[in-house]
């Protein structure tokens, strides 16, 4: 369906955010003939969303710098800021001085988002709006009230953060002061409440529009179940659970909040489905645009971006809920830098390797290209890749085969394990509850046989680059003689895919050229390259014939072939000696910063006890000791900074 169009006063649009979501809200604004204006720091400089603005303002420090953001946009005449999502987006005295200053604000009133910005707020308000809520207090001692399992969770919190899980009252003590000091360095604000944990449940949510006479519709829901730390990272529309009185249900509770709230722009109610019972109950309210947005979409055909800016110029929605309808199913997956087999932690580095694929046809949202660096400064996800099919399992599988076949590699991502989950039987039957990597664990392994090809891909490739930047001797094979030639070799340490920080055996590609063009292995058998360019190459190998992009860069080859970019190792003919980390060594998982030190040198410590504990992107992270023993060094302090794989500390083990 399609809006009418509207005349609108908006010629411009700031976008007082970065990366994907900057060059998401431009794609649309330029469609929509607007001029398109970004704000960046020095660590963005050379970002894709700053080179594709029609003009960028350098800001002095960072996106939260509102008066920054604001005089940026008196300066470039933007007519309005949209805020994306994160930094500004529910700051609610920053979308007060956007409007005092005669800009228009895309997003919600100040006194909307000042309601929902504080969940206990939150909460009285849903229940004035009759929408059932979950057992909580704001008291944080008040356990006993509400009963566990419990969550402890951040007033002004999102994203994750700031919430904590707990199970007994004897952990409830450090649950609260970890999620207080996260609320704080994360929002601003240490606010926490309990609230009652339900294990088996669903997260759904009711997607919103209203205008500024009084017109509110939802969009139908999107399931963003399966998380990690409480982060979504797989999210669809419909829900494979919802039918039709439940959305209707759902649909008329969202709406009967944003009518109290007199709601304008599009908002999220967020609601949590209790698997066993189908009861569901109020968790928040998104006054912003959700980073799942695409798969509402792809599903309705409505741009949620365009409606934004339609409604922030003064235009009414033009449709009811009758116009509303839902076609097909649509899978969003969040591609982050990350390993999941290092409980999902943040990774760091440069994307050597980075080229969607063409086919299978899936959306592409992202705020990296090849060559991006990855640093500790922002959310490590990459991209949001969006699939629609008229089916779920279609959708899902097509999704899949397009992260198989993308080019991949740098950066240790969750590439390999969202395709895992894509194709698990739990997922395609429907069965994704909020504990559904717990529970299910959908992991994938390279197989043995991928790996040796890519070796030998990766080798046919090397040569045939050596001869194309050799000027002199190009036209010759490898060492050549008049006479028979020898074997080459190329020596690889295989790391498996490029989601894994795991490295394996040594691999020796040994190969010779003959007469007629084709390579003999050091196995017996004959390789034949049929096509060679500087991103790819065609190989036969024995009867087996296959494409393969290849990356290779500082040492290392990136070959993505069949299901998975594999990363090799290329070993140099003489390694330098490095230093070892000493015995009983813990080191920092991530770059991050040490928020505390719970040990000194001389203590003796036992196996599981919390001795560090450091935070990288805005989320905490405990380093325990994995034996019990006496701290020997301690080379660190509370406050200071470390780079990933740094040393913490060494423990020398009990006799």
């Amino acid at each position: 369906m399609t809006a009418p169009l509207t005349s609108s006063s908006l010629q411009s649009v700031l976008v007082a955010n970065r990366g994907e979501i900057a060059r998401r809200v431009f794609r649309t604004a330029r469609a929509m003939g607007m001029r398109c204006i970004a704000v960046f720091i020095d660590a963005d400089a050379d970002a894709p969303f700053v080179q594709e603005a029609d003009e960028a303002v350098r800001l002095p420090s960072t996106y939260l710098d509102a008066d920054a953001v604001l005089a940026a946009a008196k300066t470039t005449g933007a007519a309005a800021i949209h805020p994306g999502y994160g930094f500004l987006s529910e700051n609610a005295a920053f979308a007060r001085a956007v409007i005092d200053a005669g800009i228009r604000w895309v997003g919600p009133s100040p006194e909307v988002i000042e309601s929902m910005g504080d969940k206990i707020a939150a909460k009285r308000v849903a229940t004035e709006a009759g929408v059932p809520t979950l057992p909580s207090s704001e008291d944080p001692t008040a356990d006993a009230e509400v009963g566990y399992p419990l969550l402890v969770k951040a007033s002004a919190g999102g994203g994750g953060k700031g919430i904590r899980l707990v199970e007994s009252s004897t952990d409830l003590d450090e649950a609260v002061a970890s999620a207080r000091r996260e609320a704080l360095s994360g929002f601003g604000d240490e606010t926490v409440f309990l609230e009652r944990y339900v294990a088996s449940s669903r997260h759904v949510e009711i997607q919103v529009l209203g205008d500024s006479r009084g017109n509110v519709v939802h969009l139908g829901e999107r399931e963003c179940s399966i998380q990690r730390r409480h982060q979504k990272i797989v999210e669809e529309s419909p829900s494979p659970v919802v039918d039709a009185e439940m959305r209707s249900a759902m649909g008329e509770a969202a709406l009967a909040l944003a009518r109290h709230m007199s709601y304008e722009s599009a908002g999220t109610v967020e609601f949590l489905v209790d698997d066993a019972t189908r009861e569901f109950f109020f968790l928040e309210v998104n006054t912003r645009l959700q980073v799942e947005h695409p798969v509402t979409e792809e599903v309705t055909g409505i741009d949620l971006v365009r409606e934004q800016l339609r409604i922030a110029g003064g235009a009414e929605l033009g449709y009811g809920q009758d116009d509303i309808n839902w076609t097909g199913s649509a899978i969003e997956v969040r591609l982050y830098a990350e390993d999941p087999n290092n409980d999902f932690l943040p990774a760091i580095g440069t994307l050597s390797a980075y080229r969607p694929a063409n086919e299978p046809v899936v959306r592409w949202d992202s705020g990296v290209e090849q060559g991006s660096v990855v640093g500790v400064d922002f959310d490590p996800m990459l991209a949001k890749v969006i699939a629609h099919g008229p089916t779920r399992s279609e959708a899902a599988c097509r999704l899949a085969l397009a992260l198989e076949r993308m080019h991949l590699g740098g950066v240790v991502t969750n590439r390999d394990f969202l395709v895992a989950t894509l194709r698990n039987e739990a997922f395609l039957a429907g069965d994704t509850t909020t504990d559904f990597i717990e529970r299910v664990d959908p992991r994938d392994s390279q197989a043995a046989a991928d790996i040796v090809t890519a070796a030998i891909v990766a080798a046919m490739w090397i040569q045939g680059r050596n001869r194309s930047v050799d000027d002199v001797w190009g036209f010759a094979p490898s060492n050549f003689r008049t006479g028979s030639l020898p074997l080459q070799h190329i020596d690889f340490e295989l790391g498996g895919s490029a989601t894994s920080s795991e490295t394996t055996e040594l691999h020796r590609v040994a190969y010779a050229r003959q007469r007629g063009g084709s390579f003999v292995l050091g196995t017996g058998e004959t390789v034949a390259v049929h096509d060679w360019t500087p991103d790819d190459i065609e190989v036969e190998i024995g009867r087996r014939r296959l494409r393969a992009a290849v990356t290779v860069e500082a040492g290392v080859a990136y070959v993505t072939l069949g299901r998975t970019t594999v990363t090799l190792l290329v070993k140099p003919r003489f390694t330098v000696p490095g230093s070892e980390l000493p015995t009983g060594g813990l080191v920092a998982p991530m770059p991050g910063s040490v928020v505390e030190v719970r040990c000194a040198v001389g203590d003796e410590v036992t196996a599981g006890q919390v001795l560090v504990v450091l935070e990288a992107m805005k989320m905490e992270h405990h380093i325990a000791a994995p034996f019990d023993g006496t701290v020997a060094e301690l080379p660190i302090a509370a406050g200071g900074q470390v780079g990933n794989g740094a040393l913490l500390l060494t423990i020398e083990e009990a006799e």
